[in-house]
């Protein structure tokens, strides 16, 4: 149910997350520089319209021939002007209820809001892409560990090949390190293949039973196959299928991600029951993956051993019988070569480097 918002509380409420530093200036960030560019051209195309016509009013006035013929236009900029002013409050006010919405919805289920968050830090793919990163209406949960969703914008290019990317994300921390690993969603990907900003390459792809293949592309570092297996049994594939299927999916160091080309922190209610429903039905299998331990890391588990070993005996050489026997699993945590995927070459982007660099030459030589 969507309950009515009131005026009085949404000004108050905006007036405590500024008191608390929860909320920046409305001129900060990329939509801020082109909220200032607008009343910057705005403003100066107001006071030379308004010079022109006002030194034709005068000499119109002068010669006692004014009439609608100037009036009109003047009425016209007036009105536009007005419209303009009257978007831009429109637009700051929405954005006021939207934060107060927001923050009741996640107060009523035991999490917590924030605003906006400039460049998050996340491990993930997205979040080292572009550069004017910022994450907007964060929804955070604690229990029964952390989940944070979001909607989240990066910038590539400048200038007039400028491009703003947006995302909606999904951000669950795990309980131990566990090897990257890609879910590439096969329902949304465009005509040219995967929607993700990332290309990986293709001999670290791992097919898994059943019509796993039909919904995900499964990659996984050289040599974690086995791995790979182990966390995505059928029962875990399944629940994937039932709930994901329309998110990439990433994990990557302790973190697991969803990822959506669209915002998921939104006022919609079907959303948040998909979502709701969707992390929940991962969250049942996540104390599996906490049992996972690299068996590259065996050296680091047999020198804690001996350690442990040599602490049970006392002066004279007499064993502890009570000592704690020793754990010989390898300790939480990835091996190098597991921690990251290899990155596909673009062969256009090679192509496109030795197009420019033959241009180049013929210019210069011929």
């Amino acid at each position: 149910m969507i309950e009515p918002a009131r005026a009085a509380d949404i000004r108050a409420f905006t007036t405590r997350l500024r008191a608390e530093g929860r909320l920046g200036s409305p001129f900060s960030g990329t939509q801020g520089v082109q909220l200032v560019l607008l009343i910057v051209v705005g403003g100066v195309f107001a006071l030379v319209f308004l010079s022109i016509f006002g030194t034709i009013a005068g000499a119109m006035v002068t010669s006692g021939s004014v009439g609608w013929l100037f009036v009109l236009p003047v009425l016209l900029v007036f009105a536009a002007i007005g419209a303009i002013v009257w978007l831009v409050v429109r637009s700051f006010s929405g954005g006021r209820e939207r934060w107060y919405r927001l923050a009741r919805f996640a107060e009523a289920n035991a999490m917590s809001y924030v605003p906006a968050l400039a460049s998050p830090g996340l491990p993930g793919m997205i979040f080292s892409q572009g550069h004017s990163r910022s994450a907007r209406d964060l929804v955070r949960g604690e229990q029964p560990r952390f989940v944070e969703f979001a909607n989240y914008r990066y910038v590539t290019g400048s200038g007039k090949n400028q491009s703003t990317h947006k995302w909606g994300y999904v951000a669950i921390k795990l309980d131990v390190p566990l090897p990257h690993i890609l879910l590439d969603a096969v329902g949304n990907n465009g005509l040219f293949g995967s929607n993700l900003p990332t290309s990986f390459d293709r001999d670290q792809r791992l097919s898994l039973e059943g019509d796993f293949d039909k919904y995900f592309s499964l990659f996984c570092p050289r040599g974690y196959e086995r791995d790979a297996l182990y966390l995505f049994t059928p029962d875990i594939m399944a629940r994937f299928i039932d709930n994901a299927a329309e998110l990439d999916v990433e994990i990557v160091d302790d973190w697991l991600f969803l990822y959506a080309k669209r915002d998921l922190s939104t006022l919609d209610p079907a959303t948040w029951a998909w979502l709701f429903a969707t992390v929940g039905a991962l969250l049942e299998k996540f104390a599996q993956w906490s049992r996972w331990r690299d068996d590259r890391l065996a050296a680091d588990a047999s020198a804690r051993a001996a350690g442990a070993v040599g602490a049970g005996f006392v002066a004279g050489g007499v064993a502890d019988p009570f000592a704690a026997a020793p754990d010989l699993r390898p300790p939480p945590g990835v091996a190098p070569e597991g921690r990251r995927l290899k990155r596909r070459v673009s062969v256009l982007g090679i192509i496109a480097v030795v197009v420019f660099v033959a241009v180049w030459v013929v210019t210069i030589f011929f």
